[in-house]
């Protein structure tokens, strides 16, 4: 007998000459549990901080510089860090500390008095390798490193370390460096309100609301400006649900303030900045911003949408460089500041930042995204990375979160939910009615997602908004994602069953999902068989959903089952994001564009009248009666 591995999960045994097809469980579940379940590591848990231990060298130096930044009104800035080590290792690594003062006084009691007290309990905000650009440093011991900061509330330290990343000895501590006004306000990220003619800004401070009074400045291009209250929100430590969210990866979440600008003229250009009114009369304020206010539902103008999920944040100086955690993060948000003029609202659905816990992620975020969510909706879903965690009333019981459970989700970003704790809600934005599903809770039938689903999905007025649109984070509909291959479902495990007859009755255009990483797209299909030929160029009645996977946008990529079902017309082990494009009531467009590039690599219109909205489908018809 020979015994064959082909590298993707399957033993092939030759035996007396007949090849037996075997697929090994054991080794398809540590595949696909790999990928599915988090493949990589947050960077930061990479680092053993409990253990480190102080082994200073007097001799060794670390000094950063400027001594201050933002003297110019920056929130971003590069920072250089000099280092010297008489005695260098290729394992030697510099953590960016903030606040910048670390000791022992953030650490958990310990229990064993065999034990020692840790001496450093919070995890670093980014790290580097000091060899990773300076490859003489092993012979040298001197290296100068570049880093960019962000304006994160507080002061920042650059420790030296060596060890590598288990077993850290503090080397040395450079000087403490911050910015002008490390309370500023910063990173707004607008979302639509709970009618079509309100606008939401979210941002965050290190103001509360004992210290100064947070408002919006705002007004049509040109116009005298008016301004508006905002509320303020935070939480501590005992919010987290569990580690590292509670231990290592806390970190003060500053004050998140949220305006609501009402009564918006449809489709105008407003102006807005943020600002706080201290007690002694004076004013800080921000850079300003712009966006341009949402159409009348129904109303017939150029719409474009931008959809994906699982972008991930990834830093631009190269911190955290060895992990490749989010490789297509930094693309995906470049390509799509660069094509903004033409982007006109997002949505972001599920699996953010993948901080699983490290707190201060969310404010890196925050300001990557900033260009996006100041100017255009940002409007987010929940997935496993922002809410799953165990006894906590997620619909899995995966630590997916690092212990976040929700909580950074539903406070940093604004979702027009009745309750933002459950994440589904509905939003129009002109042609267009979107129904965001929450899938980290029960959306089976009977329970309360599904009574709102159906609801949003039951109570659009298809003549005026045509376009309807389905989200969620896990694949509720159809996926031939390796892990849903292996279960033979496709699917997310009990999934369709339950929402299928709603899509199909209320003809749902298209339904999308995150969480596997890739791209991939359906026929329109109902009960697992497609319903129309065509592949790109759809007309006439709406006889059934088209399903698309946009889960590509920045996490690491998902394999492919190797069984291509007939339902699926194209997939792309790449990474992406899809552009809709409502040009009238009875033409739309449908991109996916690569983040590497930003060029159309599938594409597909849907042209047709109302009446084939109202046309009588399998499962999807409405009563008549033989009374006249």
């Amino acid at each position: 007998m020979e015994v064959l591995y082909d590298g993707h999960g399957v033993i092939v045994l030759i035996l007396r000459g007949s090849m037996i097809l075997l697929v090994s469980l054991l080794i398809n579940l540590s595949i696909a549990l790999a990928h599915f379940h988090g493949f990589g590591e947050q960077p930061l848990a990479k680092i053993a901080i409990y253990k480190a231990v102080v082994s200073l060298h007097s001799n060794a130096s670390i000094a950063a510089s400027p001594y201050l930044l933002g003297t110019k009104g920056e929130d971003t800035q590069w920072v250089t860090v000099n280092v010297y080590h008489p005695d260098p290792s290729a394992d030697d690594w510099v953590g960016v500390f903030s606040p910048a003062k670390f000791n022992s006084s953030t650490c958990p009691p310990v229990n064993d008095p065999k034990e020692d007290t840790p001496y450093i309990c919070s995890a670093p905000i980014k790290y580097k390798f000091v060899n990773y650009s300076n490859s003489m440093y092993t012979k040298t011991g001197k290296a100068s490193l570049k880093f960019q900061l962000i304006n994160q509330r507080a002061d920042f330290s650059f420790a030296l370390f060596s060890g590598g990343l288990l077993n850290p000895k503090l080397v040395t501590v450079s000087n403490f460096i911050s910015f002008v006004n490390p309370k500023a306000p910063l990173y707004p990220r607008i979302a639509q309100g709970k009618s079509w003619d309100e606008m939401t800004v979210t941002w965050t401070s290190g103001y509360d609301i004992s210290e100064a009074t947070p408002f919006v400045e705002w007004s049509i291009k040109g116009k005298t400006p008016v301004q508006s209250p905002a509320g303020t929100l935070t939480f501590g430590r005992n919010a987290m649900c569990g580690s590292p969210a509670s231990t290592v990866g806390w970190r003060d979440p500053g004050f998140i303030h949220t305006s609501f600008l009402k009564e918006l003229w449809p489709n105008k250009v407003y102006t807005y900045r943020l600002g706080h009114l201290l007690s002694n009369g004076s004013e800080i304020w921000s850079k300003q911003y712009s966006f341009k206010s949402s159409p009348y539902p129904g109303q017939n103008s150029l719409q474009r949408v931008i959809i994906f999920g699982d972008m991930g944040k990834a830093e631009r100086d190269g911190s955290n460089e060895y992990n490749n955690y989010q490789p297509g993060s930094l693309n995906t948000t470049d390509q799509l500041i660069k094509d903004l003029e033409n982007i006109d609202i997002v949505f972001h659905i599920g699996d953010m930042t993948y901080a699983n816990g490290y707190i201060s992620q969310w404010d890196q975020f925050t300001a990557q995204v900033e260009p996006i969510a100041s100017k255009v909706p940002y409007m987010i879903g929940s997935g496993n990375h922002e809410r799953d965690w165990p006894n906590t009333g997620s619909f899995y019981n995966t630590t997916d979160s690092g212990g976040e459970c929700g909580v950074l989700a539903q406070t940093m970003f604004y979702v027009p939910a009745e309750n933002r704790e459950k994440f589904w809600y509905s939003t129009d934005y002109g042609m267009f009615r979107f129904c965001i599903g929450d899938t980290e809770h029960d959306w089976r039938e009977g329970t309360e997602q599904y009574k709102f689903i159906e609801h949003c999905l039951a109570t659009v007025d298809r003549q005026k908004q045509p376009w309807l649109i389905f989200a969620a984070h896990r694949v509720l509909g159809y996926s031939s994602d390796f892990y849903y291959g292996l279960e033979g479902s496709f699917e997310e495990p009990m999934g369709r069953e339950s929402l299928q007859k709603l899509w199909q009755r209320y003809k749902v255009d298209i339904a999308f999902y995150g969480h596997v990483h890739n791209y991939e797209r359906t026929c329109p299909i109902y009960q697992n068989q497609c319903v129309n030929k065509e592949r790109s160029q759809y007309s006439g009645t709406v006889n059934g959903t088209i399903h698309v996977v946009v889960g590509g946008a920045g996490s690491h990529l998902s394999n492919f089952s190797q069984v291509t079902p007939k339902w699926s017309l194209y997939r792309d082990y790449d990474f992406g994001f899809v552009k809709l494009t409502a040009f009238n009531h009875s033409s739309l467009l449908f991109e996916y564009k690569k983040s590497s590039d930003g060029n159309v690599y599938d594409s597909f219109t849907i042209s047709r009248d109302y009446k084939d909205v109202l046309a009588c489908v399998h499962d999807g018809c409405e009563p008549t009666t033989l009374a006249t």
